[in-house]
């Protein structure tokens, strides 16, 4: 009997709340209908894409989303703003630091204290960030090349990425969900000789962002799977919202670090890098990871700077207190607030509503750059090769935590 319930509920209720866009006695003679996914690691985790194919050609592509739901936002009523941070954390759980760095300079826009922050903090908070934003680049290319077929750019990717999570650990705590940049400053300052092995390890990489660029970039195969392949045009990028490397391999110089400058990065000199269409055309997946590869080594001139700063005029003394202006109660007055940040993988945005009587937000809304770039895939597959389709997925570079908040 239980059964049988069971069955009616799910035929009556599931299937019209969650209804397939096409179905099988619909589908032309030619046509096929392929569900690929949810599975590590073609589709990068917990998505599921639901193909129409003729034959090897793919007709369109329905992402299904919803499988690793974090709820995030409904967890943010619930919390007070600075215990909120940890949850911030697991939603793009490979650049955590990143979106710690999104969600406290929001915080700190409502209080009024964003100019006070003390120097010191804001360059370690840019040095961690821009470690992190290495440390998911490095996911990202290494785990497009073992998509489509290489498997050491992988190792040699995971190799270095090693070296960066133990120095956000010796930093934090933690290897990758740090709970490290509060509302207000820091959990801590920076342990002794912190400075002196990241400038080791900054050495180390150069030579290493060489090889690779030789390894996968110029590679004969990698270009051949790549160039023309899942071509985002300038124009629908903007229409769909499609931030960070996604628009600027599209050819666009749009980074919110130099458009919307926050923290100390207009004080830091640093290029931003897009697509030229030099293997093939302008924006496609080629393209895309071209520019997250030389990102990488504008983040290393980045943090070569704050580490000159930081071992320089802002060398750390006695008197230094990272916690000194974190409040003990967070209750903003009564206000509407967005803010924004450029995540490794786009614009991060947080919206808060507050009502000027609790410590815990009335709306916390993540704009989530993974979600939005996702939403292209059905544009730039269409037409191309179900062989591609994995390419491209990989391409786009999302972490489905952060689309599923």
């Amino acid at each position: 009997m239980a059964n049988e319930i069971q069955y009616r509920y799910e035929k009556d209720h599931l299937s019209k709340s969650e209804p397939n866009k096409y179905k099988a006695d619909e589908l032309k003679s030619e046509e096929m209908l392929i569900n690929i996914g949810p599975q590590h690691p073609s589709t990068h985790g917990v998505l599921r894409l639901e193909v129409i194919s003729d034959g090897e050609v793919v007709k369109d592509v329905i992402p299904h989303l919803g499988y690793l739901h974090r709820c995030f936002e409904k967890h943010a009523e619930s919390l007070s703003y600075n215990q909120i941070i940890p949850y911030v954390d697991r939603m793009d759980y490979l650049a955590a630091m990143n979106s710690e760095h999104a969600y406290a300079l929001g915080v700190e826009r409502m209080l009024g204290i964003e100019d006070r922050i003390p120097p010191r903090v804001e360059y370690i908070r840019v040095l961690v960030a821009e470690l992190n934003r290495l440390a998911s680049h490095f996911v990202a290319v290494g785990t497009y090349a073992m998509d489509i077929g290489a498997f050491t750019p992988f190792m040699w990717m995971m190799r270095d990425r090693e070296h960066i999570l133990r120095l956000l650990e010796w930093a934090s705590g933690a290897r990758m969900l740090y709970n490290y940049i509060w509302v207000g400053g820091l959990f801590y300052d920076l342990p002794v000789g912190f400075e002196e092995q990241c400038a080791t390890f900054i050495d180390y990489l150069k030579p290493k962002m060489t090889e690779l660029k030789r390894l996968v970039m110029e590679n004969k195969i990698f270009i051949e799977r790549t160039a023309n392949v899942g071509v985002l045009p300038l124009d629908l990028a903007i229409n769909y919202g499609v931030t960070g490397p996604m628009l600027r391999g599209s050819g666009l110089k749009y980074d919110l670090r130099k458009v919307d400058a926050y923290s100390v990065y207009p004080e830091l000199d640093f290029q931003v890098p897009i697509g030229t269409g030099e293997m093939g055309t302008v924006g496609d997946c080629w393209d895309r990871t071209w520019v997250r590869v030389v990102e990488i080594d504008e983040s290393l001139h980045i943090m070569s700077q704050c580490l000159e700063r930081l071992q320089g005029d802002l060398k750390r003394d006695r008197d230094f207190d990272p916690q000194a202006l974190v409040p003990k109660k967070i209750r903003p007055k009564k206000q509407d607030l967005y803010v924004r940040a450029e995540n490794p993988k786009g614009e991060l945005g947080f919206f808060f509503r507050a009502d000027g009587r609790s410590d815990k937000p009335f709306r916390c809304k993540a704009r989530s750059c993974c979600y939005v770039n996702l939403s292209i895939i059905s544009e730039i597959a269409k037409g191309g090769l179900i062989a591609d389709l994995v390419a491209i997925i990989g391409s786009i570079d999302v972490v489905l935590g952060e689309v599923d908040r």
